[in-house]
């Protein structure tokens, strides 16, 4: 049994090197979308290792009255050379009028040019936990970012 567990270790283990790269430390940007988030985003990612990253971003609405701030952890896998697909997980806080609380998925691909740029499309499912939000509400989003 301790060599069956031992080797599947290691076969796990092979199998996540093999897809690990490495992605920026950091990149900002916008992340530009619509259904029923905010429309446009100001986005930050920091990594916090070879292949995972925390992205906050932070949308403005209705002259700066309401705001969106979305936190997410991502894996990240590599498709191609600069191609690669993330998903995650995460949390925001919303103020609309009355202020709420939502949970967040993120699926999306990104390229990574040979200048320090990221371009990116991203799907995000949303649902309200708490105060004026009801139901799942979703976008798809546009993002570019710098890299550093």
């Amino acid at each position: 049994m301790k060599k069956i567990i031992f080797a599947l270790g290691f076969i796990l283990n092979s199998f996540l090197t093999l897809n690990a790269q490495e992605i920026s430390k950091n990149a900002i940007g916008v992340r530009i979308g619509g259904g029923n988030g905010t429309g446009g985003e100001i986005s930050y990612q920091k990594a916090l290792g070879n292949s995972n990253r925390l992205e906050i971003d932070l949308g403005l609405a209705n002259e700066f009255t309401n705001f969106k701030a979305t936190g997410l952890y991502q894996w990240v896998w590599k498709l191609e050379d600069k191609l690669n697909w993330y998903a995650g997980a995460g949390a925001g806080l919303v103020s609309a009028g009355t202020t709420g609380i939502y949970a967040a998925g993120v699926v999306g691909i990104e390229y990574n040019f040979d200048t320090p740029i990221l371009l990116s499309v991203d799907y995000r499912p949303e649902i309200g936990i708490a105060g004026g939000l009801n139901g799942i509400n979703s976008n798809i989003a546009l993002a570019v970012r710098y890299q550093f």
